[in-house]
């Protein structure tokens, strides 16, 4: 059973409701790999989306990818066609260990990618310090063994060439051209999260082998990107979808879902998520597992770990003590460990403290927020709890 996050998001750049302009504009970049190409060769090696968490980037990344290269991005197909033993091959999730040499040593690294016949989706940023290493190594083997295929490269040009000598009515030409637009395309997640020797990196590697990889870069704030990345690449700016939008978007999946929607309710979801389509789906469909019939007063229902970060607004302004400290670490490490990204965390929480704070401490707090805000995740649980209880 999916969730309605999963089952309702748009699998093509038509049926996005949220973003309709910037879903047309794609459609015209992306009508076929090799309008992507040309683009690719003469203007920018690649795309950077960028936005806040959950405006959509990812859907439209999808349904580019889709649009260029058919249901082969997602899943299997049984599409009759001369290319369909590359066109249509199906997606799998792969644990991959990295064996890299670094001049004066080896480093291992595991990563998760997504793959398909025609892209590679991943998130370099979890190598840590050593991304500006996995970064290089990643784009040079996916250059060097494009298009994505088991059986390799050379035995499907071999199969290529074969076809066109016994059957002569093939325009071979026709062929090439098909073939070679089966670029690989590099979809990287959180560049801003990147070291600044890993985006670097990136830049280097990415003008070296722009020939034959075509990088799709996400973020949510292209200041955090290096200039020297961001004018490489066609910037598209994703903003948070308007509660208009997120209402029109609830009322399709109610739609589709068969629900009797009273009114107001997805409206007052829509004013509760904050501008997070993603934050507004998953709340209905609590909603609806809560309770059904919905009611025209039902309560939405809180998540439970901005509760949490409640509580340790709460404990901090209670008390400023070691034993304290050592609370709000364990606290803050757990939510680390649940996977709550660090800076939601540390932006949560100062929303939380300053509903409690005299006017005078304010600013101060917001100082010290702002300065920690793009520490590694590592060390954000001890200095956060350590500076901000010591503030107060």
């Amino acid at each position: 059973m999916m969730l309605w996050v999963d089952k309702h998001q748009p699998r093509a750049l038509d049926k996005i409701i949220a973003h309709e302009e910037i879903a047309q504009n794609l459609k015209k970049l992306g009508r076929s790999p090799k309008t992507l190409r040309q683009v690719s060769v003469h203007d920018c090696p690649g795309l950077l989306f960028y936005g806040p968490t959950g405006s959509g980037k990812k859907t439209l990344v999808m349904a580019l990818l889709k649009q260029m290269f058919g249901p082969g991005v997602e899943k299997a197909s049984s599409h009759h066609c001369l290319f369909s033993f590359l066109l249509w091959l199906d997606v799998k999730l792969e644990n991959k260990m990295w064996k890299i040499d670094t001049g004066t040593h080896w480093i291992e690294l595991e990563l998760t990618m997504l793959l398909s016949t025609h892209h590679v989706d991943m998130n370099p940023s979890d190598a840590g310090f050593q991304d500006r290493y996995i970064v290089q190594e990643i784009i040079k083997e996916m250059a060097r063994n494009r298009p994505v295929d088991t059986k390799g490269k050379k035995r499907v040009q071999r199969l290529v060439i074969q076809i066109c000598v016994k059957q002569p009515k093939l325009d071979e030409k026709k062929m090439t051209i098909k073939f070679l637009e089966l670029l690989l395309v590099l979809v990287l997640n959180e560049v801003d999260k990147l070291s600044r020797e890993g985006q670097h990196s990136l830049c280097r590697t990415m003008e070296k082998y722009s020939a034959s990889c075509r990088l799709i870069l996400c973020c949510n704030s292209s200041s955090k990107v290096t200039e020297a990345v961001r004018s490489r690449c066609l910037n598209i700016r994703v903003n948070a979808p308007t509660e208009e939008q997120i209402i029109k978007v609830l009322e399709f999946i109610g739609k589709k879902e068969n629900l009797q929607l009273p009114p107001g309710l997805t409206a007052r979801i829509a004013a509760h998520s904050n501008r997070n389509l993603r934050r507004a789906i998953l709340s209905f469909e609590t909603c609806r597992v809560q309770q059904y019939p919905f009611t025209v007063n039902q309560a939405l229902p809180p998540l439970d770990w901005e509760q949490y970060v409640s509580e340790i607004a709460s404990d901090i302004m209670k008390e400023q003590s070691p034993k304290r400290l050592f609370s709000v670490r364990g606290k803050i490490y757990e939510l680390l460990v649940n996977c709550i990204p660090p800076g939601i965390i540390l932006k949560k929480l100062l929303s939380e403290l300053l509903k409690k704070l005299d006017s005078e401490l304010k600013h101060e707090v917001c100082h010290w927020a702002a300065y920690y805000i793009d520490f590694n995740v590592q060390i954000l649980g001890e200095v956060l709890a350590r500076n901000l209880t010591c503030v107060l």
